[in-house]
């Protein structure tokens, strides 16, 4: 987060993030509030396997906010079929809708999921499909299923099957590791993708979700790489003198936008083609130009500028020959925009008077809404649906993680076993 009460802080935090303190750390999950009249709903557990299909979709939904789950302990029966279900008993037992399962192993080890939902209060089968996922990826499976249930019953997309990036970081300076691990959208199976004894920051996912752009101080200045989630491979497309920080895939994943510093020191954004890696200079302002952000349709950037005194939020129009405009008006602290998967909202760092939070914007309507209750928020990210935010903080002197949805009413906090975790980034859908 940039924190900008003198220029050189600004330049500080570009060149060396937020110092913070974790090995895989695990991620705990708690829902601190959500809507005022959850949905009722029974998850039946899955019959046929050993892999508890059911509970994680049962904590898909829990965790969405939108849904009441019914214990276990009060169902009526244990259907695993739908014309097992008897609407009037599972009314009775307060649901409204209910979940039935079975899984069965196919050949070459593969797992067939056939799922049913019913709505109980008109009798009516809402869902009758089937998954076929292999022996490694259940859980994906699993929320694949929560995605379908959330989508059929609510009429919006979900983001249960999709992935976070973020950094961990252990141990106190000058002994300090730092990870960057990715993990399923509800924090379980992590994995450490890239660990170093210097500063990781800055994760972004490429369009297709294969990808992964960060900023590494591993040659003692930093550079920006890219990471083949599959193979590992890495690619260093910009180490040039000074900084050279957050980088943003382009919608096509043909080009980068970046901070890079002139050789005053001054930070301006650019562009980097992947192919060629030529760069194309985009500003040129006295002011910091930084944290460039593509629109959804590639035709323009969102950045934060300090050229009208203090940092706000830009939009320039790529190939237009016209200064950029500003957004934000409200206060005096507004950065690390994001844009919503329809281009109709912005998320922001905006300063008020208890401290740093997430704040989101109407783009048509110019409205901003303070979102989280933190002092030190920071690092928004919008889930590929749009309809949350995950984002940094702080609690007792802990970094942690936390969602918001974006009309406010369901936070959560992702709280690691230990140590600190920084900079999340969501995953797009990912097929």
């Amino acid at each position: 987060m940039i924190k900008l009460t003198h220029r050189w802080n600004f330049l500080l935090c570009v060149l060396l993030g937020v110092a913070a303190q974790s090995s895989v750390a695990q991620l705990r999950i708690d829902i601190t509030s959500g809507v005022t009249d959850p949905i009722p709903i029974a998850v039946v557990h899955f019959g046929g396997g050993g892999f508890n299909f059911g509970q994680i979709i049962q904590q898909d939904l829990e965790r969405s906010g939108r849904f009441r789950l019914l214990n276990n302990a009060a169902f009526p029966s244990q259907p695993q079929r739908a014309n097992e279900v008897i609407a009037s008993i599972w009314r009775q037992a307060g649901a409204e809708y209910v979940v039935v399962g079975r899984s069965s192993t196919t050949v070459g080890s593969s797992v067939a999921l056939d799922f049913e939902l019913v709505n109980v209060l008109t009798g009516q089968r809402l869902l009758i499909d089937q998954l076929v996922v292999t022996s490694t990826a259940l859980r994906n499976g699993a929320h694949r299923i929560s995605d379908r249930i959330y989508e059929k019953i609510l009429g919006a997309r979900s983001s249960f099957a999709t992935r976070i990036a973020y950094v961990s970081v252990d141990g106190v300076p000058p002994k300090q590791s730092y990870q960057l691990i990715l993990a399923d959208a509800d924090g379980e199976n992590s994995r450490v993708i890239l660990q170093s004894r210097f500063p990781l920051m800055s994760p972004a996912w490429s369009p297709n979700g294969e990808w992964i752009a960060y900023v590494s101080f591993e040659s003692r200045s930093p550079a920006i790489y890219l990471q083949h989630l599959r193979t590992a491979e890495r690619r260093r497309v910009s180490a040039r003198s000074g900084v050279n920080g957050a980088p943003s895939w382009s919608p096509n994943a043909k080009q980068l936008a970046l901070t890079l510093s002139s050789l005053s020191g001054n930070l301006d954004i650019y562009l980097l083609d992947l192919e060629s890696l030529n760069l194309t200079r985009l500003t040129d302002d006295p002011g910091i130009d930084t944290e460039a952000v593509w629109s959804p349709d590639g035709g323009s950037l969102y950045f934060t500028s300090d050229r009208s005194g203090g940092p706000q939020i830009y939009h320039l129009i790529l190939g237009a020959n016209e200064k950029p405009k500003r957004l934000t008006f409200s206060g005096n602290y507004n950065a690390r925009a994001r844009v919503n998967a329809d281009g109709t909202h912005l998320a922001m760092v905006t300063r008020g008077g208890s401290g740093y939070s997430i704040g989101i914007q109407d783009l048509r309507t110019g409205v901003m809404r303070v979102l989280s209750k933190g002092s030190q928020d920071e690092s928004p990210a919008f889930s590929p649906d749009g309809g949350t935010l995950i984002y940094a903080g702080r609690e007792r002197g802990q970094g942690l993680m936390a969602t918001v949805s974006v009309d406010g009413l369901i936070l959560q906090k992702l709280k690691a076993d230990r140590g600190d975790v920084r900079e999340p980034a969501w995953s797009p859908f990912i097929p």
